[in-house]
């Protein structure tokens, strides 16, 4: 498959190719492992937490920085699409939809947590293509563990465990 990850920086990041990669690497790990049968895209925005805690506020109506806000372009059900698909013109891709990662309360969570920001990263891209997939850990306790357990296989899988060493 071919299938596009873009990633734009809406803020300062230390190492934007570093971050860049790990996200990429992440999400195209999740498609893969999802066994995604199209040419895929996702647009990922990094962002400061002013900026995600407007987005959070307006489009979920929770005024608070979050960590990262999925937007599914269609709408997928534990994997499974639940209407037509539509290959963009240009790309030949289907567009999944948008994340928008907040690096600052990315990084505050690894240290809150005890694991290296890049964890951190590569969980929140994790978590935000497999709800761009259509998994939903709110929607019942069966969903929640197989969300769960779908981010710790694509994590461990990539070396991203929960230890300082990641």
């Amino acid at each position: 498959m071919n299938h596009q990850i873009n990633i734009g920086f809406d803020t300062a990041v230390e190492d934007e190719q570093a971050v860049a990669g790990l996200i990429r690497t992440c999400a195209l790990r999740v498609l893969e492992s999802e066994n995604v049968p199209f040419d895929a895209a996702v647009d990922v925005t990094v962002v400061d937490a002013d900026a995600i805690r407007e987005m959070n506020a307006e489009y979920r109506d929770k005024d608070a920085v979050t960590d990262v806000l999925s937007f599914p372009m269609y709408e997928f059900y534990n994997g499974e699409p639940q209407e037509e698909l539509e290959r963009e013109p240009d790309s030949g891709c289907v567009m999944l939809g948008d994340m928008i990662l907040c690096y600052t309360r990315a990084c505050e969570q690894a240290a809150e947590f005890g694991h290296s920001p890049a964890r951190e990263c590569g969980y929140l891209t994790t978590h935000s293509v497999l709800h761009l997939l259509g998994y939903d850990h709110e929607r019942n306790d069966a969903d929640t563990r197989l969300m769960r357990a779908k981010e710790e296989d694509n994590l461990t899988f990539l070396g991203l465990t929960r230890d300082r060493e990641a």
